[in-house]
């Protein structure tokens, strides 16, 4: 069995909402306002070079869709291109991006099923599926970017938890001007 593994930017008062301001959240754009220095450099690269495949949300992966085929010269950006892409959507029929395959079943069960067959899986951004997925404990480590900024509003990164659930402490680092926080279910 694999595991899942949460990479998440989110603001100091919990928000994950529209870090690149690309989405045009009144909230959003926060996130490349800050320097994440080499040591945050180095964690997202390890992140995404130990990762066999990526699942995202059909928001994030449009997103990611527009911008990541266009960066291809690098070997972040053509791993990012060339790795298996998994895609949760009810809408999306056609998904374009190399390697892509479009998931339209329950969110839950999909997952589980990429779990059992793939050894590592990086899910990023992706808010809803990110709560249903954390709702049926099948988050195995959250890589958490905190930036120490406050927002106000936006979506928070746990908006739709209805229960608590306790995580332990993997590793914390300061990376430039941000915090890098490893946690796992406890």
């Amino acid at each position: 069995m694999g595991r899942i593994v949460a990479s998440e930017f989110v603001t100091l008062d919990g928000v994950m909402d529209d870090p690149g301001g690309a989405e045009g959240s009144p909230f959003g754009g926060w996130a490349f306002s800050f320097d994440r220095g080499e040591a945050g450099n180095d964690f997202k690269y390890e992140e995404l070079m130990s990762a066999q495949a990526l699942l995202l949300g059909r928001r994030t992966y449009a997103g990611f869709a527009a911008a990541w085929p266009q960066m291809n010269g690098d070997e972040f950006g053509q791993k990012m291109n060339a790795m298996p892409k998994y895609v949760v959507s009810r809408t999306l029929t056609d998904a374009g991006w190399n390697n892509t395959q479009v998931l339209a079943g329950d969110p839950v069960q999909e997952a589980r099923r990429l779990r059992d067959e793939l050894s590592e899986i990086l899910l990023a951004g992706s808010g809803e599926l990110l709560a249903a997925l954390h709702e049926a404990d099948l988050i195995d480590e959250y890589r958490l970017i905190v930036f120490p900024i406050t927002v106000g509003g936006g979506k928070p990164l746990f908006a739709a938890a209805t229960e608590q659930k306790r995580l332990s402490v993997i590793d914390v680092k300061p990376a430039g001007e941000t915090i890098l926080l490893r946690l796992r279910p406890a």
